[in-house]
């Protein structure tokens, strides 16, 4: 591309930065991305990552999920865009308000004709319990490996969700009730790592010894 100098930034530390995150203070944050394809968990202070771990669990295994009870609960057979509207509108990880309601239309698997049927969220909650206990998983091994010193300021800074998995409802409470930290989603969370990125290249002259350079100078 004609540059003369490539800079790595790691994907935890710009989403971190676009949360908002103090990571260049000497305290612990933590961040849980959740983004289509993968899930990153990371624990970072002065800036650099202490300790992470990224699965491949995400907002598709959520659409896949939904997409999977469909057919094996009412023999319907939905695409990926119906899959995430469901998910969108009544979808959550916890209990949360009063129980809803949606009609879903797709293909019946045994006729093979168009039919509509009627799901509630309850059942969609049961359906998406597989990938998010994945994710829950993925955070708890994080914080075992963590440094006494980093996780006992966790018990005050929390935990901040991003990536569009972080806007399913009730992500923050199942977290939070497994780790018993605070958990709150960042602000805008689907363009944290965007904005991370973008602050990063302001600073570029004071944090350029933090990240990994690929190219020397030309």
């Amino acid at each position: 591309a004609g540059a003369r100098q490539v800079f790595v930034v790691e994907e935890p530390m710009a989403a971190g930065i676009g949360a908002g995150l103090p990571i260049v203070e000497p305290t612990a944050s933590m961040i849980v991305r959740i983004g289509g394809g993968t899930t990153v968990v990371a624990i970072m202070s002065l800036p650099d990552i202490a300790t992470w771990e990224s699965v491949r669990t995400a907002g598709r295994d959520f659409d896949e999920a939904i997409m999977n009870h469909m057919k094996k609960t009412y023999n319907l057979t939905i695409g990926e865009q119906t899959a995430e509207r469901i998910k969108i509108e009544i979808g959550s990880a916890a209990p949360v308000g009063e129980p809803m309601t949606m009609e879903v239309r797709g293909r019946d698997n045994i006729s093979g004709l168009p039919r509509k049927t009627v799901v509630t969220s309850d059942e969609i909650r049961e359906a998406l319990q597989e990938p998010i206990s994945s994710i829950v998983e993925a955070v708890t091994r994080t914080l075992e490996r963590a440094e006494p010193e980093l996780a006992a300021d966790l018990v005050d800074n929390g935990i901040t969700l991003a990536g569009g998995g972080a806007l399913l409802r009730g992500m923050d409470v199942v977290l939070s009730n497994a780790t018993g930290l605070d958990v709150k989603v960042a602000d805008d969370p689907l363009t944290c790592v965007a904005r991370g990125t973008a602050i990063y290249l302001e600073n570029l002259e004071e944090w350029k010894s933090t990240m990994e350079s690929d190219l020397d100078d030309v």
